[in-house]
């Protein structure tokens, strides 16, 4: 028996969702003049760079991107990040997620910015399912899910720049 999946969000709603997350955004960090958005890798790193095109469109923050390696399986292995502890040490960081289910990658992607001094530091994803198991939660989230354990939520970053979010 193959699972029905269902469109939640089409490619122009999750840009939509997207340019608001980028207000919100730049609304919490207006003071600043340069952020550091550093992306988990694969999905969350193709929504960091997103977010951060999108945050130019609109504010004359400099804008860092940063990939944040982890291994989702054994995440006590520790993040490795394109930026070293010395390009990010206090400045402001938000840490961006495709989807926040129980939490644990977000956690541990925490914990390694955690170790240098920080001015600031946020997290953001497009999709909160509210299953959490740690307490970490998303400081700018596109849109709140009520999921069952059971079902599964995956965005899926197509090409021509297309996103759907299937359940």
């Amino acid at each position: 028996m193959t699972a029905k999946k269902t469109l939640i969000l089409n490619h122009q709603q999750i840009e939509h969702k997207i340019k608001r997350m980028a207000y919100q955004v730049y609304e919490s960090n207006v003071n600043e003049t340069e952020i550091i958005i550093a992306g988990i890798a694969k999905n969350g790193f193709v929504l960091a760079e997103k977010l951060a095109a999108a945050l130019q469109n609109i504010s004359d923050l400099k804008i860092e991107l940063c990939e944040v390696k982890l291994d989702k399986k054994n995440p006590l292995a520790g993040a490795n990040t394109s930026l070293t502890p010395d390009d990010y040490k206090n400045k402001s960081i938000i840490l961006v997620d495709d989807v926040l289910n129980s939490g644990s990658t977000l956690i541990y992607g925490v914990k390694h910015f955690l170790e240098v001094p920080l001015k600031k530091f946020q997290t953001a994803v497009l999709v909160d399912r509210s299953h959490k198991k740690f307490p970490v939660k998303a400081d700018v989230k596109g849109i709140s899910l009520s999921t069952s354990l059971n079902e599964t939520v995956k965005v899926s970053f197509g090409k021509n720049s297309k996103a759907e979010l299937l359940e």
